[in-house]
């Protein structure tokens, strides 16, 4: 707590005001959380003090918010493309206020870093035919270059600029396990696997070989006994998160998002029917080789009156990158 206070009286994090009649003060609170490595040992102890945003009240109190979090497909690309330039990913945390996206921006373009267009949470330098890219992840960051110099010219400017602690090589990542080799870069989510079944009650159940049955149906009958629908929801926004590594579930898990205003016992079997498969295939993940062509195929198909509810038609595409 006392690393906290000193970061808000290094940073001018606050300043003392007088109360103003009439005027709803927003008052604060400490969060305490636990950073862990990948194999869920806590590498540090964490107090943060936060606002309590939720007394504020919009277009009064804020008009917008931004948190710089990264699309998930964006740390795959990542991670594939530093793959094909044969480079390692390192892994840096900033200590310091929590909105701190714009300070940074503005740092990284004025050292010629170019903003990404469709995910402002990438930065990329081109510097002597080298390039650098990283990537935010709210006051984290990973980075890679294809120049060793220009990773430690890019550690300076952040130590120069922020109080920035370097953990070394990327190895786990917002719940993602990241194994580095020669031979390319395997992501998974094996102890995120472990840690929902322990969550839903499910580590002594039996195992599926297929994350959905043959005989798939669902239907939204209202006969049927009703479960509850924040489980429900936590459920399956869990099994969304495990689509980062295993991207081939959201074909069993998507048509089970159309119950989550009234969900059924049947909706919450298949549920846990993907959590059986995943039990039993919990060390899988994907694997980017460093040899190999770094091109984009594209598939798409679509299905006339497939739905078996109201026989809505479905197109889709999905793109391949590294295979995977």
């Amino acid at each position: 707590m006392q690393e906290e206070l000193v970061e808000f009286e290094r940073n001018n994090g606050w300043d003392l005001v007088p109360t103003l009649e009439g005027v709803l003060v927003v008052g604060s609170r400490w969060v305490y959380r636990n950073k862990s490595d990948e194999d869920g040992v806590v590498i540090r102890n964490k107090a943060i003090l936060v606002v309590k945003g939720y007394s504020q009240q919009e277009g009064i109190y804020y008009d917008e918010t931004f948190v710089p979090a990264k699309r998930i497909e964006s740390i795959r690309i990542f991670l594939a493309f530093a793959t094909h330039k044969n480079f390692k990913v390192a892994y840096g945390l900033k200590q310091a206020p929590r909105a701190w996206y714009g300070t940074l921006s503005k740092c990284l373009e004025d050292s010629k870093f170019q903003r990404g267009f469709i995910d402002p949470t990438i930065f990329r330098k081109i510097h002597n035919n080298h390039l650098i890219i990283m990537l935010i992840y709210v006051n984290d960051i990973i980075f890679g270059s294809t120049s060793k110099d220009l990773s430690d010219e890019f550690v300076e400017l952040m130590k120069s600029k922020f109080r920035m602690s370097m953990m070394g090589e990327l190895n786990y990542f917002v719940g993602l396990q990241v194994c580095q080799s020669p031979k390319g870069i395997f992501i998974g989510q094996e102890k995120y696997i472990k840690n929902l079944l322990k969550r839903y009650s499910m580590e002594n159940a039996s195992t599926a070989k297929t994350p959905m049955s043959t005989s798939y149906k669902l239907d939204s009958n209202l006969d049927r006994k009703s479960v509850d629908q924040k489980h429900y929801r936590g459920t399956i926004g869990s099994l969304l998160y495990l689509t980062t590594s295993r991207p081939y579930i959201m074909f069993s898990t998507c048509p089970l998002e159309r119950f989550q205003d009234n969900p059924k016992e049947s909706h919450l079997m298949e549920a846990k029917r993907i959590f059986k498969y995943l039990k039993g295939t919990a060390s899988l993940g994907l694997f980017y080789p460093t040899k190999g062509n770094f091109y984009l195929p594209a598939f798409t198909d679509s299905d006339y009156g497939g739905c078996k509810l109201d026989r809505k038609s479905t197109s889709g595409s999905c793109q391949f990158n590294f295979y995977c």
